[in-house]
């Protein structure tokens, strides 16, 4: 993925998921980043001690939170291994505009390591489901501050990308040739469609 010009790879660490790596997999793979790549460490309701532990062994840069961790628990965990986190929010057909901004700024407020909010389709596990929610309930002011994910793939992240003009986008299942295993092609393209997005007028 960095040789294709990533600009953050995630690991995750959780243990359900088929993506899940080890904190022991993670250090060996992380001696392999170059510099100014920002390495994530996705958690779904770990304790702080767990955090820890696994910051300890894989010292991620920054965490995503992706279970039903309240601001003050993320902040919390944050400030103990002191590292920036960001936010997933699983976005449904009940969601709206103001539902979005609410939790911007719920998490905003926590302090100086909440670094943004990431924006997942709503399924019934935690977790991307490979599927598309509606961008258009994206707020533009909150844009600046998005990770864009869920159910984007080579054919509609440039579409992605020019509407809503977030922060950053998330791929995971999208550049998959199986679930969990990844796609070196799949992931030049997605990473072109990305690109082409920011040659485009706005």
């Amino acid at each position: 993925m960095v040789a294709a010009g990533a600009d953050a790879i995630g690991f995750v660490f959780y243990a359900p998921s088929p993506r899940s790596v080890s904190a022991q997999s993670a250090a060996t793979l992380l001696q392999r980043v170059p510099a100014f790549v920002t390495t994530v460490g996705l958690f779904v309701n770990a304790t702080p001690d767990e955090v820890a532990r696994v910051v300890a062994v894989a010292p991620v840069s920054l965490l995503q939170f992706h279970g039903d961790e309240t601001p003050q628990q993320c902040a919390a965990i944050a400030a103990a291994v002191n590292r920036p986190y960001i936010r997933a929010v699983r976005v449904g057909a009940q969601t709206t505009r103001e539902d979005l901004l609410e939790y911007g700024s719920a998490y905003g407020t926590t302090g100086t390591l909440f670094a943004g909010l990431l924006l997942d389709t709503l399924v019934d596990s935690y977790g991307g489901g490979g599927k598309v929610f509606d961008w258009s309930l994206i707020p533009e002011e909150l844009a600046p501050q998005v990770v864009l994910s869920g159910g984007l793939n080579v054919l509609n992240a440039t579409d992605a990308v020019t509407q809503v003009r977030p922060f950053a986008v998330d791929v995971s299942s999208g550049v998959e040739s199986a679930k969990g295993i990844k796609d070196a092609a799949a992931i030049r393209n997605f990473i072109g469609a990305v690109r082409l997005a920011d040659t485009l007028p706005r």
